[in-house]
């Protein structure tokens, strides 16, 4: 039988043993506790490229691995929650008002303590000019003095506004690992209804096949009519002994065909040629030989600018739309029953009233790159009241501004679209 002193000492021993058990456990679990909460930690990369007007470059900003390119101004980037974002650009290089909306939505950004960045690119500073106090007051110290061409990035990830400026380029890669909850949308969507209809795409250089795009030619033509295309645009320049023939540039064709000789062709060097080795070339003749064998298919023009001498030399008139280059070559295709696409630098140099303009020449269509839309929202709201059709170009110019995302979010505000490839949104109800 133990004694009642040995037996006290074991029991003493026991729960000094227990304790250090229990305290091991509870160091165990509180270390797994922290290993899983740096597991479950979010840390997002974002990267910042502003852009002054000086360096020609285009302004960026990448989240997620996904890059968008932003308009003249200052681009306001908000995060959300689950890996969210929105932004939207205000043109204050150009509107007092949307300086004013600026202003508005940093004031109600600052009292939620909402998380964002701000970009510039191009010339952002023009319109700031009487706002400086009211930017100052809101903590953007830089942002108040910013000169009309400099580069200028903000963020306020560590619950403080940082700025940078620089006259020329800003690259920031910054990581986001504040936790966001809140889903407050300070940009909504606006979406314009329209009806679908195959007469809002046009198949870019005729279409891409097989992957290539721009290639001009004939198989372009068939492999896209097949897709669901109805209006296609051809390049039209000439040969050097002044023939007609479908191409984007000598250089571009050159590459295309691996052709060494001098530039420009003459017109039966240029028919000897394969693009890519695969696809034929295509003069007029080919041309109206291919449209007079698709009866409901137009043409659109690009690069050639005298309507009078391409339309006689065309096969169907009434299936023809010529993008032009000059306020003249309007006029003059008005004056000949001539279908003429106003192209986007004739437009905007138009002083006055432009839908006024249009109008009296019997306009019906513009051409208008994708990037100024933005920019003109009140130009494209009464081209569309004037039921003047716009037509956007440069899709697939931008990181993500492709077929798809025209269709989706800028179709209804503008009527149509210059596109590489068929999705399977643009199907017709008709």
């Amino acid at each position: 039988m133990k004694s009642p002193l040995i037996a006290i000492k074991f029991l003493k021993n026991s729960f000094l043993l227990i304790i250090l058990l229990i305290g091991c456990s509870l160091k165990a679990n509180t270390k797994n506790h922290k290993n899983l909460e740096v597991k479950n930690a979010i840390y997002t990369k974002v990267i910042l490229n502003s852009h002054s007007f000086n360096t020609h470059e285009r302004s960026t900003f990448t989240f997620l691995s996904q890059t968008e390119a932003v308009e003249r101004g200052l681009t306001v980037i908000h995060f959300q929650a689950n890996n969210q974002i929105e932004f939207k650009t205000f043109d204050t290089y150009g509107s007092k008002e949307d300086v004013k909306a600026f202003l508005e939505v940093l004031t109600r950004m600052k009292a939620s303590n909402a998380i964002f960045a701000i970009l510039a690119h191009d010339s952002a500073a023009a319109q700031l000019t009487g706002f400086e106090k009211q930017l100052y007051d809101l903590g953007f110290i830089q942002l108040s003095s910013l000169k009309g061409r400099q580069a200028y990035v903000m963020h306020n990830f560590n619950d403080a506004i940082i700025e940078q400026v620089d006259d020329n380029s800003i690259t920031q890669t910054l990581t986001l690992n504040t936790p966001i909850t809140t889903n407050e949308i300070y940009f909504p969507k606006e979406v314009y209804e329209f009806e679908p209809n195959v007469d809002r795409y046009i198949a870019h250089a005729g279409g891409e096949i097989n992957g290539v795009k721009s290639t001009n030619s004939r198989h372009a033509l068939d492999e896209n009519y097949k897709k669901g295309f109805r209006n296609f645009e051809l390049d039209i320049i000439e040969t050097s002994d002044g023939k007609l023939v479908a191409a984007h540039d000598w250089e571009m064709w050159a590459r295309f065909t691996d052709y060494t000789g001098s530039l420009p062709p003459t017109h039966s060097q240029f028919m000897k040629q394969k693009i890519y080795g695969d696809y034929s070339t295509l003069d007029m003749d080919g041309i109206n030989t291919w449209f007079k064998n698709h009866p409901d298919a137009t043409l659109i023009t690009d690069k050639v600018n005298d309507p009078i001498a391409f339309a006689d030399a065309f096969v169907d008139k009434d299936r023809l739309i010529m993008e032009l280059f000059s306020v003249m070559a309007v006029e003059k295709a008005s004056e000949h029953g001539i279908h003429a696409m106003i192209s986007q630098e004739p437009l905007l140099s138009i002083k006055g009233d432009k839908v006024n303009f249009l109008k009296v020449n019997n306009v019906k269509h513009v051409a208008l790159s994708r990037r100024i839309i933005a920019s003109q929202k009140k130009l494209m709201l009464q081209l569309k009241e004037a039921g003047i059709k716009v037509y956007v170009y440069n899709v697939n110019f931008d990181a993500g501004k492709d077929e798809q995302y025209v269709y989706d979010n800028e179709l209804g505000l503008v009527y149509g679209l210059y596109a590489d490839k068929w999705i399977s949104a643009m199907k017709s109800k008709n």
